[in-house]
């Protein structure tokens, strides 16, 4: 959500998050705590944000061709490594150890997945709104030139923005390996567009600039809620995946329809 406000994209996180899970699971195997595991793997999420920011403010191209050639990239390279072999980390992270009842544990009737969400998205909304940087990612979003002449680095700007989403993927690949008790070259296909279709969901313009962080947490519960409604209604899996597009039309036609409206009311 924070680098849509930016004016740019990240394809390349449903490739960047198995990636960063199967180094978490490297670290394991040679025998590093996973709590220090867990640790490490957030500079290294961070560095694969580096590294597509560099990219994009470097090459001035549009960030969701870049970002859809790393993420090709990147998940070639994993299949290679891994040889898309499986690796069970059940003996190294069980759900009863006090890093398993961390990532995927509860307290009490609320999964703690729930609270970290709540969590992060807080942090970003504090970050966003409450904050200096905040105002450049939206001026930067909104008017690069401007931005430029008001004296904001624009290209440091992004590049942070970057880095962010890699920290988070980094976070929730271990959090995803963790729950599902081991590593799969595949896990994390999809998630790309369905990040962007939640935030598109909770209102953030594709064109940057606009967008608030309690309304792309509100996206992401709605894109979730129709989906496990859909499922609880024994639609077949191939179908979730029509009514979901389908609604995610609905919804940027509602956004768009209601803030054409409130620019009329306004002039």
């Amino acid at each position: 959500g924070i680098l849509m406000i930016c004016g740019e994209f990240d394809l390349s996180i449903a490739s960047v998050l198995p990636f960063c899970s199967y180094i978490f699971t490297e670290f394991l195997i040679g025998g590093l705590d996973p709590f220090l595991g867990l640790a490490l793997l957030l500079p290294i999420g961070a560095a694969f944000g580096f590294i597509n920011g560099i990219i994009v403010v470097g090459t001035g191209l549009p960030s969701f061709i870049l970002t859809l050639s790393t993420m090709l990239f990147w998940r070639g390279l994993l299949y290679g490594v891994s040889s898309m072999m499986p690796i069970s980390i059940l003996s190294y992270t069980p759900s009863g150890s006090a890093f398993g009842k961390m990532l995927v544990g509860q307290v009490g009737p609320i999964p703690v997945q729930v609270i970290w969400f709540i969590g992060f998205a807080v942090i970003l909304g504090l970050l966003l709104h409450r904050n200096r940087f905040g105002n450049w990612v939206y001026a930067t979003g909104s008017n690069q030139e401007a931005a430029r002449a008001m004296g904001i680095n624009v290209r440091l700007v992004k590049i942070v923005c970057y880095m962010i989403i890699g920290v988070l993927c980094a976070f929730v690949s271990v959090m995803q390996s963790v729950r599902l008790g081991s590593f799969a070259a595949t896990q994390g296909i999809g998630f790309d567009l369905r990040a962007v279709a939640a935030v598109v969901v909770g209102g953030t313009s594709l064109r940057g600039g606009v967008g608030r962080m309690l309304n792309i947490c509100l996206g992401v519960f709605i894109i979730q809620i129709v989906e496990n409604g859909l499922i609880l209604m024994q639609v077949p899996v191939f179908g979730v995946e029509t009514f979901i597009g389908i609604a995610v039309i609905l919804f940027v036609i509602l956004n768009n329809l209601t803030s054409r409206r409130i620019a009329r009311q306004s002039v």
